[in-house]
């Protein structure tokens, strides 16, 4: 059956694996980061303290102290009820951040552990079911000196949740079609892959090299969910949206 390809653009390849945050926080007391975090889950002085296992006045004092020290406000306070806060646009990011700074620590601490102890370090690696069987076969190959132990580990899952077991730590590392833009990740593109259009050989444009859109606009689709993949799936959409009207049905 000819499967020709389908002229929407070039989709990234990308390697992605998540930021460092060696000092960016260099003097706040984890406690404090923590604080915020809790606060900022909760946005009520009363519920953040109980979790914290603080008094309220205490909570309250080491987030006057983080806005004080650095001169930015990260929650807003209703007078009328002082218990209840909301994020700034500040606060956000300090969030964010925060959270991903919390997760590296730990991480060093794992990892220092894992070389206090002897053991052997694995490199994980994910990647789509789909991925090149050149790309795999080169990540296996990986051989680095200053590390005679490392082993590679390969996990194989679909791009969304790839980028999220970055962002949890889970991989060191991993090979993504179209990912998301995400502050937390960093994102390296090393290859373009085509989208490709299945078709039956009697249809119209089947003998063709390439193919638009348009030459489908008459036809029925069966496309990924969105959920399966929103960058690519967003892509197709964009440019249909570009070209002659027509009606998709997506398909789980």
């Amino acid at each position: 059956m000819p499967v020709p390809s389908l002229d929407v653009g070039q989709l990234p390849i990308s390697a992605v694996w998540r930021k460092g945050y060696g000092a960016v926080f260099p003097h706040i007391e984890v406690r404090y980061l923590h604080a915020v975090i809790v606060l900022a889950e909760e946005l009520n002085f009363t519920r953040a303290a109980d979790r914290l296992h603080i008094t309220q006045s205490a909570l309250s004092r080491q987030i006057t102290e983080i806005e004080e020290q650095h001169r930015f406000q990260l929650f807003t306070r209703d007078n009328r009820r002082v218990v209840r806060v909301e994020l700034t646009d500040a606060g956000r990011i300090f969030v964010e951040e925060a959270r991903a700074s919390l997760l590296h620590m730990e991480r060093a601490l794992h990892l220092a552990r894992v070389v206090h102890d002897g053991g052997d370090n694995d490199l994980m690696i994910g990647h789509s079911p789909h991925a090149d069987q050149a790309w795999v076969s080169a990540l296996l190959a990986i051989r680095l000196p200053l590390y005679p132990k490392l082993r590679i580990r390969l996990i194989s899952q679909f791009s969304i949740e790839l980028v999220r077991s970055v962002m949890a730590g889970e991989l060191n590392l991993a090979l993504v079609t179209a990912p998301p833009e995400n502050s937390q990740v960093t994102s390296v593109s090393f290859a373009l892959t085509p989208l490709y259009a299945v078709l039956p050989q009697t249809h119209a444009a089947a003998q063709k090299e390439h193919i638009v859109l348009q030459d489908l606009a008459n036809d029925e689709w069966i496309l990924l969910a969105r959920r399966v993949h929103p960058g690519i799936h967003g892509a197709i959409m964009d440019a249909a949206r570009r070209g002659e009207p027509f009606e998709t049905h997506p398909q789980a």
